[in-house]
C-alpha cells in the first residue's frame, strides 16, 4: 500500500478504463490558427512570429501527423490489453486540439467509468512533458461532474520495451542510411531554467545510452530541436542545425537523425527534422536518413501494457534498465517546475 510521502504505489488497483492523453495537432488549414492559440495562450508572442509558424504549418498541408499516429496506438494498445486478458476500453483527450481531454473526461463520465489510468505521450520528465498533464488531468476532472479517478502512469523513458523499440527503429533506419553516418539522437529543447529543475537531460543521455547500446551504435550524441521560442533566454544545445554544420566541418559524410525524445510524429518531427534539417544536410552535402518514432512498435505498445498492469497489481515489479531506476508512480510536489 502507498504510504504518506511514498513515490510508488504497492497497493493493487481497479481500473474500468485508459486514457491516453496527448499534445494534439491540426487536422487541416483552418485548424492550424485556433490551435496555435491554444499552444500559445499564456505565452506571448508577436503576431507576425505565429503568422511566420503558421505559414511553416500550412507548407506541409496544415495536417499534424499526431492524430492519426495517436488513434493508431490507441486501437493497438485496446488489442494489446484484450490479448494479454485485461479488454479495457481506451479513451483519447488532447491539450490543445479536438477531442479536448474535458471533452473525453466527460464521456467517460456518461459511460460510466469511475476509476482510469492515464497514458502520456510523453517519456521524459519535465514540466511540459509530465506535470502539464499531471495538471491538465486534474483540471478536466474538476470540470465535469462525477469524474472518474485518474492516476497518471509512471514515465517510461528507461522501460525495455521503449529501449527496444527505439533500437529496433535506429537499426532500420541504419540499414538504408550510409553505413559512416553520424547518429544524431534528438529531443525537444527547454529553456535552461526549465531544465535545471528537472531530470530531463540526465533521463534522455541515459535513454540514448541504453539505445545506442542495444543497436549497437558505439558513437552518438544527443542534440536539441524546437527551441528558442523564447530568444530572451538561453535553452539547451545543441542544436540539430549546429550538430549538422558540425560534422560537415568535420569532414563526415552522412548523418541518421533519431527522434528519442518523441514517441510519435507530429509538426516539430515533421518540420524541424524532415523539412529544415533534410534541407540543411543537403546544402551541407551531407547524406540524410531519419529513424522513425516509436509509434505502434509492438515492444512499445507492450511497455504500456506492462504500465498499465503495474497499477492494477499489488508490489509489482517495475522493469526498467541502466542505472537511474525506475520512474516513480508520484511526481514529488517540487518536481519539473514550470519556466513561467
Amino acid at each position: 500500500m502507498a504510504t504518506a510521502g511514498s513515490l510508488f504505489d504497492d497497493e493493487a488497483r481497479r481500473y474500468d478504463a485508459v486514457l491516453v492523453v496527448s499534445f494534439g495537432g491540426p487536422e487541416g488549414p483552418a485548424d492550424v490558427l485556433p490551435f496555435l492559440d491554444n499552444v500559445l495562450r499564456n505565452r506571448p508572442l508577436p503576431a507576425a512570429a505565429k503568422a511566420r509558424i503558421a505559414d511553416r504549418y500550412s507548407a506541409v498541408g496544415g495536417v499534424s501527423p499526431i492524430n492519426a499516429h495517436i488513434r493508431a496506438f490507441a486501437d493497438a494498445l485496446r488489442e494489446c490489453l484484450e490479448a494479454a486478458g485485461h479488454p479495457l476500453p481506451v479513451y483519447w483527450g488532447n491539450r490543445n486540439w479536438h477531442p479536448y481531454l474535458a471533452d473525453t473526461v466527460r464521456r467517460m463520465a456518461a459511460d460510466g467509468v469511475c476509476a482510469a489510468v492515464a497514458y502520456a505521450t510523453s517519456l521524459f520528465g519535465s514540466y511540459s512533458g509530465c506535470r502539464q498533464y499531471l495538471e491538465d488531468i486534474a483540471r478536466a476532472a474538476q470540470a465535469v461532474p462525477a469524474a472518474p479517478r485518474i492516476d497518471k502512469l509512471r514515465l517510461g523513458w528507461n522501460h525495455p520495451g521503449f529501449i527496444a523499440a527505439m533500437a529496433a527503429r535506429v537499426s532500420a533506419a541504419r540499414q538504408q542510411a550510409d553505413p559512416n553516418a553520424a547518429l544524431l539522437f534528438t529531443a525537444h529543447s527547454l529553456p535552461r531554467r526549465m531544465a535545471a529543475g528537472c531530470a530531463y537531460e540526465a533521463q534522455l543521455r541515459e535513454a540514448c545510452r541504453l539505445v545506442a547500446s542495444a543497436a549497437g551504435e558505439a558513437a552518438w550524441q544527443l542534440v536539441y530541436q524546437s527551441g528558442r521560442a523564447n530568444a530572451r533566454e538561453p535553452w539547451l544545445e545543441p542544436t540539430v542545425d549546429a550538430a549538422l554544420r558540425g560534422l560537415a566541418s568535420a569532414g563526415r559524410d552522412a548523418v541518421l537523425l533519431a527522434p528519442i525524445g518523441f514517441v510519435c510524429d507530429h509538426m516539430e518531427v515533421v518540420l524541424d527534422l524532415d523539412v529544415d534539417a533534410r534541407r540543411t544536410a543537403e546544402q551541407l552535402g551531407l547524406g540524410f536518413a531519419r529513424a522513425a518514432t516509436v509509434g505502434t512498435h509492438r515492444a512499445y505498445v507492450g511497455m504500456v501494457r506492462d504500465l498499465v498492469l503495474e497499477r492494477m497489481a499489488a508490489n509489482p515489479q517495475r522493469r526498467c534498465e541502466g542505472e537511474l531506476g525506475p520512474a516513480p508512480d508520484f511526481c514529488p510536489a517540487d518536481c519539473c517546475p514550470s519556466d513561467q
